[in-house]
């Protein structure tokens, strides 16, 4: 259960939506939100340290103000030096359950594709890590406008309808974002770990197990790999539905990372979590490897579980 968040922000308007979604996600208790000026902003003699400091600390008020409106414990931290250092020394420091990060911001997006502060926290990070998606915040808007109605009689087009209103649903809609959840597997873990890192996820509504196959020459060869595919994520399913969840699964043939965004896109998923290989630096995150592929090119909120 994710009870301690380390949230790091950039004080964007996409970083405000994760930031009022962060409150209504289930079972967190407390918030540390972290704020990392960025040397290079001092250096180019954008503004005085001092000056930046001075907005932050404004700017970390009145946000830790709107999250213990919901009820939770908040902290806020204030760090001078390069993002991704500055946010892996604060997990290390802070020792969350969670570290919630936007992939899009007044930086975040160029990093996410680039492989600078999001890519870092991925590959060097020792703490489960939840990146959000700023495509996925306005369709969870939209939908959330749809399923909650949340629109007063004679109201203009959505993007003329009250700031309040617009909150209040997509603030409702958050607590959804663990309801169909996607994980991949290449059989590296058992079905005992698997179902461990599954039963992190709080309030977790249905499971899509999904395995590609990128190996085989011929029909025959890939008939078996699928045959054997299809035994071992039985396995899996039926563990997992005994021990309470409902469960699917699919079998894929091509680029690894391509079918799982594919799949992700296709079943409407609301997260795909990936589950990692012991220590910190992982083996599967690697620059063009299957996990950060997915990371970077989904067009989900997508949650790396370290085991």
């Amino acid at each position: 259960m994710f009870e301690r968040v380390l949230y790091a922000t950039d004080f964007s308007e996409y970083a405000q939506k994760i930031m009022e979604c962060l409150g209504e996600i289930p079972g967190i208790k407390e918030i540390i939100v972290l704020h990392v000026i960025d040397t290079k902003r001092i250096a180019y003699g954008e503004e005085s340290e001092s000056a930046l400091i001075k907005k932050a600390e404004l700017a970390l008020q009145e946000q830790k103000k709107r999250l213990e409106s919901t009820e939770k414990t908040v902290e806020t931290k204030i760090k001078v030096g390069i993002p991704s250092r500055e946010i892996l020394h604060a997990a290390d420091e802070e020792i969350p359950s969670l570290v919630v990060m936007g992939a899009r911001g007044m930086s975040l997006i160029k990093d996410i594709l680039l492989g600078s502060v999001s890519s870092d926290v991925l590959r060097y990070g020792k703490t489960n890590l939840l990146i959000m998606r700023h495509k996925v915040a306005g369709k969870l808007e939209r939908e959330a406008f749809e399923k909650y109605e949340c629109m007063y009689p004679g109201t203009p087009p959505v993007d003329l309808i009250s700031r309040e209103c617009k909150g209040a649903v997509f603030e409702k809609y958050c607590d959804r974002i663990f309801s169909k959840v996607l994980y991949p597997t290449d059989f590296s873990k058992s079905p005992e770990q698997i179902l461990s890192l599954l039963w992190q996820i709080p309030n977790a509504g249905k499971i899509i197990l999904v395995h590609a196959i990128d190996k085989g020459e011929t029909i025959e060869e890939l008939d078996t790999f699928v045959k054997e595919a299809g035994e071992k994520l039985k396995d899996i399913q039926e563990r997992l539905i005994g021990a309470g969840f409902s469960v699917e699964h699919h079998i894929h043939i091509g680029n690894p990372s391509y079918e799982i965004n594919r799949v992700a896109e296709e079943e409407d998923v609301s997260l795909i979590a990936i589950g990692t290989r012991g220590k910190g630096l992982i083996e599967e995150i690697r620059l063009g490897s299957t996990a950060e592929n997915v990371v970077r090119n989904a067009k989900r909120p997508v949650l790396i579980l370290r085991v």
